[in-house]
């Protein structure tokens, strides 16, 4: 047998396998989450649903859809603050010659390295004695400033395939530096904004933690907080459960599908130095 033939079945056959193994936990949420609890228990977990009950998704929809909108309010100003200071920071330590821009990104950089029970405590006091605890600007804030670190990175990647020359030019022709970062370097960042922002959507939208901690005023609960406490107090109410992780996916979902495209080529193009 041809060895390229080998090759080419031997390969579809483990992404076969793998895309299986991906997509199965997705086929249980779904199949489970059209099912009535009865059914849910009375049939195994990865039998399809005898008769099709949507009960699940208008319990889960009545109990999270004040987390959407709680999400909502701090995810996409999150997003927008972390993608423009990151997009800042990586030009300053990308193209601005000083002394210290290594070290300075470095320390960036360590911020990524710090996990979220590590700050917890200082977080609370910090966001407790400015006034902001319990105030949806205490999850702006955190999530933005937690951004910071991978979108500097993401941003500085990009950067280098900038040429400097285009810097030097416009210096030449008398723009200072930020004429040459908002008329020049901005209009060029299209893509490397589609790879941050995405990132940082999908990260800010599934957190938890911090939700949980912050999150003391039941009306700024986000969603992720609001699906925990959806599960029953005796027995787990699974239609209910899968069916409100599937809305809960949906918002991410859809940024990912409509931009999916540009975030791998925004990707790509980070990888590429000019």
């Amino acid at each position: 047998m041809n060895t390229n033939l080998i090759k080419k079945i031997a390969t579809y056959t483990i992404l076969i396998i793998a895309a299986v193994v991906f997509i199965f936990p997705l086929y249980i949420l779904i199949v489970t989450s059209m099912k009535s609890l009865h059914e849910v228990f009375l049939t195994s977990s990865w039998a399809l649903p005898i008769h099709l009950n949507f009960s699940g998704y208008i319990t889960a929809w009545n109990a999270l859809k004040g987390g959407f909108m709680n999400s909502f309010k701090f995810t996409i100003p999150a997003v927008f603050f972390s993608v423009m200071f990151g997009s800042m920071s990586g030009f300053a330590v990308t193209k601005l010659k000083f002394r210290a821009a290594n070290a300075v990104f470095l320390f960036i950089l360590f911020g990524m390295f710090l996990t979220y029970v590590v700050i917890l405590i200082p977080l609370v006091k910090l966001m407790a004695t400015i006034g902001l605890y319990g105030n949806i600007w205490s999850l702006i804030i955190t999530h933005t400033a937690y951004g910071i670190t991978i979108t500097t990175l993401i941003f500085r990647n990009f950067y280098t395939s900038i040429p400097t020359t285009l810097m030097e030019a416009a210096s030449i022709d008398g723009a200072n530096t930020f004429q040459i970062y908002t008329k020049i370097i901005l209009p060029l960042s299209i893509p490397g904004f589609v790879v941050a922002s995405i990132y940082q959507f999908a990260s800010i939208w599934n957190n938890f933690l911090f939700g949980l901690v912050l999150g003391s005023n039941p009306d700024m609960r986000p969603i992720t907080v609001m699906l925990n406490n959806l599960n029953g107090s005796v027995l787990p109410i699974w239609n209910t459960l899968m069916a409100g992780a599937l809305l809960t996916s949906i918002p991410p979902l859809i940024v990912f599908l409509f931009a999916g495209r540009y975030f791998v080529s925004g990707m790509l193009g980070g990888a590429v130095k000019g």
